[in-house]
């Protein structure tokens, strides 16, 4: 008895510490470690992401566009629970109709490349909590591939670095090898070649998405230089300066100089009410509010939580027609 009961601790220790990393929960006991089998299942976030800022240089000749981004992660997420299957196959399920279950879905196509890349003879399927919005500028389907390859990583042992991951995910979504690593980046190419800056200080974050779905692609394709004059550019310098100094103020001036987001140039001003919601949120005392991605969710930073918590429930007052808002962190 008292044997079984040190087993039981030992095991109940083993997986605290491995919740206590915060993104991959291991699925398997202790006694499966000592007979040395593999684990079958594992659970893992997939964290939303915001852009501080977005510059599109120029236009490449494959069609892609040249940017320079500052790409933050938040506390934010999905959760995905990937699970061994005998067929060499991959199958998805989520619990929002409005997400694919086929090829069509970045999850699916992050595992199938990975079951492809190295030659895995067993399938997986993936189950997705979704609590990100869809098409919305957060990466959700981004940041879900991204969870598939980092998951499958560890539920099959491969040992690959994240650069290796970031690797396959660029052949997904540009997105993909950012969400791979997370964190604070400087994001350049067409967003796939990445450099850490420092990291972001805590702040409280609010997420308000109007009712419209906005394709990256399209608003790509629409995006003109002409749109934007060059005294109005992302201040991604000051953002950079405001992170070294772990100063919420001065990353928000950075943020709030110009237009941090070109893309705005075409998505508000084609969906007035991204606008009417970024000065909504800044009455309501936001260091500063801008839109994310393509769109069309908006994000503004709030010092104290409870004044975002307020500052959501005033803005969803004034503006009905918003679809969902979050209140979230960093």
């Amino acid at each position: 008895m008292k044997s079984k009961r040190y087993m039981q601790r030992i095991s109940l220790w083993f997986r605290f510490c491995m919740l206590g990393l915060g993104v991959i929960e291991h699925k398997f006991s202790l006694m499966q470690i000592f007979h040395g089998e593999f684990m079958e299942q594992i659970q893992i976030k997939a964290h939303a992401k915001i852009n501080l800022a977005i510059d599109v240089l120029s236009r490449r000749p494959d069609g892609y566009h040249n940017l320079r981004m500052v790409m933050q992660s938040l506390a934010f997420h999905d959760t995905l629970v990937i699970t061994k299957s005998p067929e060499c196959a991959v199958t998805l399920a989520c619990d929002s109709p409005r997400v694919p279950s086929d090829k069509s879905n970045l999850a699916h196509r992050a595992a199938e490349k990975m079951i492809e890349t190295y030659s895995l003879r067993t399938g997986v399927h993936i189950e997705i909590r979704k609590i990100i919005p869809v098409a919305a500028g957060l990466a959700g389907g981004s940041s879900n591939a991204a969870a598939v390859l980092n998951g499958m990583n560890a539920l099959f042992r491969l040992g690959l670095a994240k650069d290796e991951l970031a690797a396959v995910g660029k052949g997904i979504g540009a997105d993909v090898p950012y969400c791979v690593f997370g964190g604070t980046m400087l994001a350049e190419g067409v967003g796939d070649i990445l450099a850490p800056l420092s990291p972001h200080p805590r702040v409280s974050v609010v997420l308000a998405k109007p009712p419209i779905e906005v394709s990256t692609a399209q608003v790509f394709r629409d995006f003109s230089q002409t749109r934007v004059a060059p005294d109005i550019r992302p201040d991604i310098s000051s953002i950079m300066s405001g992170l070294d100094l772990s100063d919420i103020r001065e990353i928000s001036r950075g943020i709030s100089t110009g237009m941090a987001n070109v893309l705005e140039s075409v998505t508000a001003a084609a969906y007035p009410v991204i606008d009417d919601i970024k000065a909504s949120l800044l009455r309501h005392g936001a260091e500063c509010a801008i839109m994310s991605g393509s769109g069309p969710t908006v994000f503004a930073y709030f010092i104290d939580e409870e004044y975002a918590v307020a500052a959501a429930r005033s803005v969803r007052r004034e503006i009905p027609s918003i679809d969902e808002i979050f209140v979230t962190s960093i």
